[in-house]
């Protein structure tokens, strides 16, 4: 018999299977606190009855993310290489703010997305996380860093929106006050516009930060670099992103990487600026990371700068995001998900 994933259930989903089971149903809200402080095992739960928890074993599992490697960036960001249950493998990546300590999480196994600017998706798509896996690689990095994660990036591996249930099931269970507690305003989630789910989206109205990989003003240049721009087009894309801040009363973020020759061009930026202009918004400048057969190169500071400038001018505020991890592959679209050989994980 397969065992049931018992991290992915909310407290009511709990109770409710403790009393369908004929399980002590008190014992629900006390098994919940334990799988939010992260652990591995049912013989952990120390104020759980022996008897109960071997019950416990027999039917459920629980989901965890073991650190396989382990990389620390010249800026203290850390990598880590998590190992599912199944042996599948993805990245996280731990990076300290003035603010607190933020973790970017991985949210599917690969990616279909295939963006000609990220690593991720040329090794292509295997499945997508659970909600108690994406909950794992927090709990796990915590443990590991003996810190408090006080914020949480959805802009790991994967497609967030394209495994919308389960990551909405995520949002839940993280923010849940018996659980980790971290609140709506303290997470952000990135998409590469997957238009339909945006709506949806929406009607949660939600407290998150959307951000929204744009990269191109148009359809002409979005599409030499993103895929998806071929499903929705950037006029459709912007028209959801203004009914999201009317619905939501939130600002959107607009992540833009800074290719050199592709989309830094002044009139790149002039036309971005008219297509923004209205919407509460922030553009996210971000020089493009290095990625192997790709053939990018980032923007110039001078470039940037300029860019910048464009932007402002036509009422749009942006700044250029500040490059972390980029030493051990750990920035925007490097991510793999591949074990390196070296630097192996150390307790």
């Amino acid at each position: 018999m397969e065992k049931i994933d018992i991290k992915s259930k909310t407290p009511q989903e709990l109770h409710q299977e403790f009393v369908e089971t004929k399980l002590p149903k008190y014992r629900a809200g006390q098994v919940f606190r334990w799988l939010h402080q992260g652990v591995g095992s049912f013989e952990e739960m120390t104020d759980i009855p022996k008897d109960l928890r071997a019950a416990l074993a027999e039917s459920y599992e629980i989901f965890q993310a073991q650190p396989l490697q382990k990389r620390i960036s010249r800026d203290g960001t850390i990598k880590y290489l998590f190992q599912m249950n199944d042996g599948e493998l993805v990245e996280s990546v731990l990076m300290n703010y003035h603010h607190g300590y933020s973790i970017c999480i991985s949210t599917q196994v690969g990616c279909k997305m295939n963006c000609s600017f990220c690593a991720t998706g040329k090794g292509g798509f295997s499945r997508n996380l659970l909600p108690s896996e994406m909950l794992a690689q927090i709990q796990s990095a915590q443990k590991d860093a003996e810190v408090r994660i006080s914020n949480v990036v959805l802009m790991g591996m994967g497609e967030p929106l394209d495994n919308y249930e389960n990551v909405l099931k995520f949002l839940e269970l993280v923010s849940h006050p018996q659980g980790m507690n971290i609140g709506m305003r303290h997470i952000s989630l990135s998409t590469c516009g997957i238009v339909d789910k945006i709506y949806h989206l929406a009607e949660k109205k939600l407290q998150l930060t959307l951000s929204v990989s744009l990269h191109a003003p148009n359809d002409q240049i979005r599409a030499r670099t993103m895929p998806v721009s071929r499903r929705w087009n950037v006029e459709q894309l912007l028209a959801a992103c203004r009914y999201y801040a009317k619905t939501t009363g939130r600002r959107i973020s607009f992540e833009y990487a800074m290719i050199s020759g592709v989309n830094d061009t002044d009139e790149c930026a002039k036309e971005l600026a008219v297509r923004l202009k209205g919407m509460p918004a922030h553009v996210n400048l971000i020089p493009v990371n290095d990625v192997t057969g790709s053939g990018y190169q980032k923007s110039n500071l001078q470039r940037q700068k300029r860019f910048i400038s464009i932007l402002e001018s036509g009422g749009c505020t942006a700044t250029v995001r500040r490059t972390l991890g980029s030493d051990i592959e750990a920035s925007c679209g490097q991510l793999r998900g591949k074990y390196e050989g070296g630097n192996e994980y150390e307790s």
